[in-house]
This record gives structure tokens, C-alpha cells and sequence, in this order.
């Protein structure tokens, strides 16, 4: 069966980098059948954050990747904690330092840090000299009955190439002449990533690892492991970085990167997952869909279809995933209700309007109707596109002009008597019925429609810019509408 695990480090919110990855994992196992498995590793305790893991578990639920084993629905194969795992890599670590794959470290920080230095000085990649690795039994013993701390590291083969059959990358291959003796256990007993990484990965029987590229470099070490265990390696995926628009790695000092950033912003989890799941995937040549349900993505996720090349986070393409996705769910709601058309945008943007717009909410319902399509772009813009609904009407003469639509004063007081009588023998009110009266008009006084529609519209808003002349003479009414042009008209 396949089996694919998220493993974050509850080390603060979840970056967005780590939501693609849990994604991607989460819909490789269920296109294939098979199960998702989350698992907290929290062995690098001076990272860890507060709250990370229950903040790590609501985002998860919030974008609906559900796991089928971890923390919480616990599996034949946990703990699913690393901390509380920490027996079992004690049990590893020495089959790994009996059979001669690991050995024993008490060299001092500040031994490492001359080390280090004298290499780079020679222009050599700073990797340990093994020093440790020739101590005899007698000296080991020694160092630990004289309380000196030890890492336990690994020991690598330098005369050895490892080749990794990427699914993403292809065939990768590492001379481990660069490979470092890394360290397996800390002074402190606690495992690092790359022991326990391993260990989990085998024992819970894990059989796709889908990680970050930034993991690559370690797969030899891991593939060693492997080995040194005889164990059967995973298949590896290392997907692409996440970039900013500059190409550098993604990064706090451009942007937001976290996903409760995000949820906060109010950006609606199926455009966030969309757009996600499209930062170094694609659902095939040819293919010109963009809006994917959760279980659209499923039935077409593919790790073949995963690119190579690191993938841009571009904030204004998840504004139009956010758009399309908040249009999408509305329409589907009107078609529904559509009496409820004017309530549901309510919905979305009524944290951005004034209250005092709130007192008459039926006309507020038909205001914010007619900027529909910019509510559902963005919201936030609302409660200055509706202002003109809600505030004293005012005139300007030259507003009524437009050269380019050949609007001149003359036109202008010409129509705007013509389009009050118009309204005033209106018995239904209907957008549909103005809309008619008025293009009836048009024909009667042999003009195009802008100027007919042109001064009319801005003698009733005041405003160079706002939605059609039939919207708005709608939005406010029968008694309104004739009110406003009558002042324009007095005022001409």
C-alpha cells in the first residue's frame, strides 16, 4: 500500500512551502488509495514553539487535508510524536555503533570550530576529520567514565557514489567524498532529524517521501542509513523551492509565508489549496483548467507532472484564485436562493462597510448588488465603491459633459428632463422595466446610448466613476431617483 507522511517541526505557524508539501503528499495517497500519515518531529528542542502543534493541527483541518494516522487518530504504528519515540532511536543508535556504521564523538565545540577553520583556510568543504573513529574501546570507555559529552555520528564511506532515483528529478548522484559524518544523536540524547527521520519512515511503513528540495544533500546519508540498517529505501520526491518574484528563496522579508497569515487575510481555503497545488504542478500540457476542487486535484495529481525549476509565489495570482473562487461559491448560492442575492454579499463584505450604512438594510442590499462582480474580487474595497449611495448628492456641471461619448450641456439638458418623465410614468420598478424605458428613450431622441446613459447616471451619483446609470437608478429607487434628477435639473 502506499503510505506518504507529513513530518513538520512545531517550531511556529505553518509555512506555505510546508502546506504544498503536506498537500502534495496528501493527494499522491489518495489518487493511489493509499494512506496519508502526519507526524510531529520535535526532536531539535530548542526550536520548538508553543501551541506550534495545535496551530499545526487547525491549519490542517482548516485547508481539509485529512490525515489518516498521527498525533491525535493514533495507528498500529505509533507514537507519532518523535519525543515520546525516543526508546526506539536509543535501540537504533547502538545496532548502528555495534556494527561499525556509527561511532562515538567527544570532540569540543571549540575543537570543531579550529577544525573548521584550518579547512576553509585550505579552501576544503568543512566536513569532521574522524578524528573520533580511531579511539580504541579502552579511551571510549575512559571519555564516558570521565563524564565527557559525545555525539554519536555517522559513518560514512567516502569512497562510495550513491545514486538516488528521484520521481521528480530522475537519477541523482552523490560522491560522498562530500558527504559529512553526520551527527545521529546530540549530547543530550535527543536524535536528530536524519536518525529518527529514517527510523520513523521505516517503521511506519512509509513508502513515498515527498519533501522539499532543500532535503536533497541529505538523501545519501539517509540511503546509507538505509543500508547500514538493511532496510529497503522509500521512493523519493523532492519537489521544487518556493520563490519570490526576485527568484530568491521565499522568504518573511518579502511577504507573508505563513498560512495563518493567510486565514486572517480571509483568503478562502479552496483558493489557497488551488493555487498551492499549482506552484510547480500542472495538470498536463494542453490542459487549460485552473479552478480545481479538492477532489478535482486528487483525480488529477501526479508526481510526473511535478517540475523541476523552483516556482514563484505570486501573490496576484492567488487574488484571482481567491476571486474565482468566492464568484464560484456566490453563483452557486444565488442560483439556490436568488432572493437571497443581496444577503449573501452582505456576507462577504460586511466587515468593510460602515455601520451607518447599516440602518436601512434593504436599500444597502440593493447597493452593494450593484458592484457585485468588484465585492467578489475584493471586498475590501467596498464600503468606498457604495459611498455615493449614503452620502449627500452632489452636482458638477462639467461632470455631465464627455467629449469622447460627444456629451456636451446642450445634450445633458436635454435629457435629463426627458429621463425624469420617463421614470415618473414607471409603474414597476424593475431593473428590467428601467432598463427598457430608457433604451426607449435612446431611440426617441435618435442618441447613442453613452449620451443618454452618461448624464444621467452622473447627475444622480455626482461621481465620474460608478456602476451603470439602470443599477443605480435601481439601487435607490423610484422617489430617489426623480429627487436627484430634479436637483440637477434646478441646478443646470
Amino acid at each position: 500500500m502506499i503510505r506518504t507522511r507529513f513530518a513538520p517541526s512545531p517550531t511556529g505557524f505553518l509555512h506555505v512551502g510546508s502546506l504544498r508539501t503536506a498537500l502534495y503528499s496528501y493527494l499522491f495517497a489518495k489518487k493511489n488509495n493509499g494512506q496519508f500519515i502526519l507526524r510531529i518531529e520535535d526532536t531539535d528542542r530548542n526550536r520548538i514553539v508553543e501551541n506550534a502543534v495545535e496551530n499545526l493541527l487547525k491549519t490542517l483541518k482548516w485547508a481539509e487535508i485529512e490525515y489518516d494516522e498521527g498525533p491525535v487518530k493514533n495507528g498500529k504504528f505509533g507514537p507519532y510524536i518523535q519525543s515520546e519515540r525516543f526508546d526506539i532511536y536509543k535501540k537504533y543508535a547502538d545496532e548502528l555503533l555495534k556494527n561499525g556504521h556509527a561511532y562515538k564523538c567527544f570532540c569540543t565545540a571549540e575543537r570543531l570550530d579550529e577544525m573548521r577553520k584550518t579547512q576553509e583556510t585550505a579552501h576544503l568543504a568543512p566536513m569532521y576529520d574522524k578524528k573520533c573513529l580511531n579511539l580504541t574501546p579502552t579511551e571510549i570507555e575512559k571519555n564516558i567514565a570521565d563524564g565527557i559529552p559525545f555525539v554519536i555520528r555517522q559513518n560514512i564511506d567516502h569512497s562510495r557514489t550513491i545514486k538516488i532515483e528521484d520521481l521528480i528529478r530522475g537519477n541523482v548522484y552523490f560522491d560522498c567524498k562530500t558527504v559529512d559524518d553526520q551527527v545521529l544523536v546530540k549530547s543530550d540524547g535527543f536524535p536528530t532529524y536524519h536518525l529518527a527521520n529514517v527510523v520513523d519512515d521505516h517503521l511506519m511503513e512509509i513508502s513515498h517521501v515527498i519533501r522539499g528540495e532543500e532535503w536533497l544533500p541529505s538523501t545519501p546519508k539517509h540511503i546509507l542509513l538505509y543500508e547500514a540498517f538493511g532496510w529497503t529505501a522509500p521512493l523519493f520526491a523532492h519537489i521544487p523551492l518556493l520563490l519570490n518574484a526576485d527568484k530568491t528563496k521565499l522568504s518573511k522579508r518579502q511577504g507573508d509565508v505563513s498560512v495563518e497569515d493567510y486565514i486572517n487575510k480571509g483568503y478562502l481555503k479552496e483558493a489557497v489549496i488551488n493555487f498551492i497545488a499549482f506552484l510547480g504542478w500542472n495538470p498536463g500540457k494542453g490542459v487549460t483548467k485552473e479552478i480545481y476542487s479538492m477532489e478535482e486535484l486528487i483525480q488529477e495529481f501526479s508526481l510526473e507532472h511535478v517540475h523541476k525549476a523552483g516556482a514563484v509565489f505570486n501573490l496576484e495570482k492567488l487574488d484571482w484564485y481567491n476571486w474565482q473562487w468566492r464568484k464560484k461559491m456566490h453563483i452557486e448560492k444565488v442560483e439556490k436562493t436568488p432572493e437571497l442575492r443581496g444577503k449573501l454579499l452582505l456576507e462577504i463584505a460586511e466587515k468593510y462597510i460602515n455601520p451607518n450604512f447599516k440602518k436601512d438594510e434593504k436599500f444597502l442590499e440593493r447597493a452593494i448588488i450593484t458592484i457585485e462582480e468588484k465585492i467578489l474580487q475584493n471586498p475590501t474595497e467596498t464600503e468606498k465603491l457604495i459611498s455615493f449611495y449614503f452620502s449627500e448628492q452632489k452636482f458638477d456641471a462639467a461632470l455631465l459633459t464627455n467629449e469622447k461619448m460627444k456629451v456636451t450641456l446642450e445634450i445633458a439638458k436635454k435629457v435629463l428632463p426627458e429621463a425624469k418623465l420617463a421614470l415618473e410614468n414607471l409603474s414597476d420598478f424593475s431593473l428590467e422595466s428601467i432598463k427598457s424605458s430608457l433604451m426607449e428613450l435612446i431611440k426617441k431622441l435618435e442618441l447613442s446610448n453613452g449620451q443618454v446613459l452618461w448624464p444621467i447616471r452622473t447627475a444622480i451619483t455626482g461621481e465620474q466613476f460608478s456602476p451603470g446609470a439602470f443599477e443605480i437608478i435601481w439601487a435607490f429607487g423610484k422617489e430617489e431617483s426623480i429627487a436627484r434628477l430634479t436637483n440637477a435639473i434646478n441646478k443646470l
